[in-house]
């Protein structure tokens, strides 16, 4: 009988997260080689049966992880440090500094991210880029520029960045703006309504499902990632891999997946700079040496790092060193 391995995630399929959806899909890459399962705490009652744990998080599974070390040991322990467990909490929260302690491997979503870890438990940290499948890139108009956010409204994602731009961008009739991301913080939430009924080129669209999601990522000329922090967001990989180019906060969390030459960057919560990179794309569309064709090249070299295959077999070795 194969062994089986327990995937640990704070959020499950309701919350239509980063943290759900990296989990499910390393339930996916590992179900042809071991028994998996996905829960939100560990122990329950099937947790005798479990030979091996990945939990998601530092903070939000430090009591699933603690238990485990408890009953186990450190041994087949393994710790996904995602975003904000990676570049806060470990920082201040006992219960996820703990939590780096008792893993046997330690997991970043993208290679910078060790850069954030006390140097002592760097030699136990592996990254792993997160895939997504590759779409087609669209032939898009010259007509105007189109650009997508996408992103629940909470402080981590730095909302105002954009919002602040759409109202420098108001007297615009050639540069649009769609905002995807359900309403997690109210205060940011009527701030989006607000900044709607001021700025006719930008549409807070509320949540959307995934499929509607990518669709919009594809059609886009612009993804625009404004985060302060994050541990190395799918949405940008699903841009990358669509053929939309991106226009990222010059955090490690995006540089580590654009690569820290990329010339899309703009200083975190700099709603100004976001500007004059959202014109400079404008005015260049036509321009085959222009700005915004460069970051399509520059993000159609970046696309092969994530795909499908190159995460399962990431994945699938991180469990083989679980298990011995």
């Amino acid at each position: 009988m194969s062994a089986q391995v327990v995937i640990v995630t704070p959020r499950l399929a309701d919350a239509n997260n980063g943290n759900w959806r990296t989990a499910q899909r390393w339930g996916r890459f590992l179900a042809g080689r071991y028994r998996v399962r996905l829960v939100k705490t560990w122990p329950d009652e099937e947790s005798g049966r479990d030979d091996a744990m990945i939990a998601l998080h530092a903070r939000r599974s430090a009591e699933s992880v603690a238990a485990w070390y408890a009953d186990r040991g450190s041994a087949g322990l393994g710790l996904v440090l995602t975003g904000t467990d990676l570049y806060r909490d470990i920082q201040s929260d006992v219960g996820a500094q703990r939590s780096l302690t008792l893993a046997q491997e330690l997991v970043v979503l993208q290679p910078l991210g060790k850069n954030a870890l006390p140097a002592e438990y760097r030699g136990k940290t592996r990254a792993i880029f997160q895939s997504t499948p590759p779409r087609q890139p669209l032939t898009k108009t010259s007509r105007h520029l189109r650009v997508v956010m996408v992103g629940h409204l909470r402080p981590e994602k730095s909302p105002e960045t954009l919002f602040a731009a759409a109202r420098l961008l108001g007297d615009r009739d050639d540069i649009f703006i769609d905002h995807i991301g359900g309403a997690l913080d109210s205060e940011l939430a009527n701030e989006a309504a607000e900044t709607q009924a001021a700025c006719p080129n930008y549409r807070w669209l509320g949540n959307l499902p995934h499929a509607k999601t990518r669709d919009r990522i594809q059609r886009a000329h612009l993804l625009v990632h404004c985060s302060r922090m994050e541990g190395g967001a799918h949405v940008v990989i699903e841009a990358l891999t669509s053929g939309t180019p991106v226009l990222a906060s010059r955090i490690d969390g995006n540089s580590g997946l654009l690569g820290e030459d990329y010339g899309g960057f703009f200083g975190w919560n700099d709603s100004t700079a976001l500007v004059a990179l959202l014109t400079v794309c404008r005015s260049s569309q036509n321009d085959p040496q222009g700005l915004l064709h460069k970051l399509t090249e520059q993000a159609r070299s970046r696309s092969a790092l994530f795909s499908p295959e190159a995460e399962r077999k990431a994945t699938q070795h991180l469990a083989d060193d679980l298990l011995g």
